[in-house]
């Protein structure tokens, strides 16, 4: 079995740089053979970048998440496309809408999801999408900026009607240990009726930990609960649909399988 945690704020599970290198060594001998690591704000990317450098199984997202809309940082456009020169840069995000936290306001956060697709094209990335409760905005703003390499909906929160319009569009959905909550049933039922080759899933770590880790703080080695729990959703064998997330995952992320 092979896995590809899409989604892990290893920074946000330890500060400490070792640490960082131990949970995405341990996550391998759990059948994670890839992991994107995920920042909110550049000053956190390019720390973690560099505590995790030596980790060549890790890959990065660079983006500003809509959490930081008020500071994303002096001459931030500048600073973001310097750091996707940097190896094993492999999408912009995560970008996106949070109406829940009301970060700045809806205008000032439209305005900074639209410049990183617009950055996001011009530099040839896929994007990271992160909403919540801006389902609407932000599937309107995808119909007319999505990058020509697609996108992924991260943390799917939305219900099955929702994600037949996403997949109109060049989009994937991935989901995270969420998805095992026993009261989630529009993520069942999204999961269940996906077309399986449009699937993606993650840890969200430390966050969403799977129920079958409830009380613990999550982490990629946790990803294989999450397989575990969509394979049996489908009623198909873990071998086939593990394997078909792994290969999608490589696919949407341009790495070698």
């Amino acid at each position: 079995m092979r896995l590809f945690d899409t989604h892990a704020h290893i920074g946000l599970i330890n500060e400490d740089p070792i640490e960082q290198l131990i949970i995405s060594q341990e996550a391998r001998q759990d059948n994670v053979v890839h992991i994107i690591s995920i920042c909110n704000n550049l000053h956190d990317f390019f720390q973690v970048y560099r505590n995790l450098e030596t980790a060549t199984h890790v890959y990065h997202s660079i983006g500003v998440s809509p959490s930081e809309v008020s500071h994303p940082g002096k001459d931030w456009e500048l600073t973001l496309e310097e750091g996707t020169k940097l190896d094993r840069i492999v999408a912009i995000g995560e970008i996106g809408l949070d109406y829940y936290r009301k970060f700045g306001n809806k205008d000032s956060q439209i305005e900074l999801f639209i410049r990183q697709l617009e950055m996001a094209e011009k530099l040839g990335f896929p994007v990271i999408i992160h909403n919540r409760d801006a389902g609407r905005d932000v599937l309107g703003i995808l119909s007319n900026k999505l990058p020509e390499r697609g996108g992924v909906l991260h943390c799917y929160s939305e219900d099955w009607n929702y994600a037949k319009e996403a997949l109109e569009l060049n989009l994937y959905i991935s989901f995270a240990g969420n998805v095992t909550y026993r009261n989630a049933k529009n993520l069942h039922e999204t999961a269940k009726n996906m077309p399986l080759d449009r699937i993606l899933i993650e840890s969200e770590s430390p966050f969403m930990v799977p129920s079958a880790y409830r009380g613990k703080r999550n982490k990629p080695a946790y990803l294989h609960a999450t397989a575990e729990f969509v394979a049996e959703l489908r009623d198909e064998s873990l071998e086939t649909v593990t394997e078909a997330i792994y290969e999608n995952s490589c696919r949407f992320f341009n790495i070698k399988s």
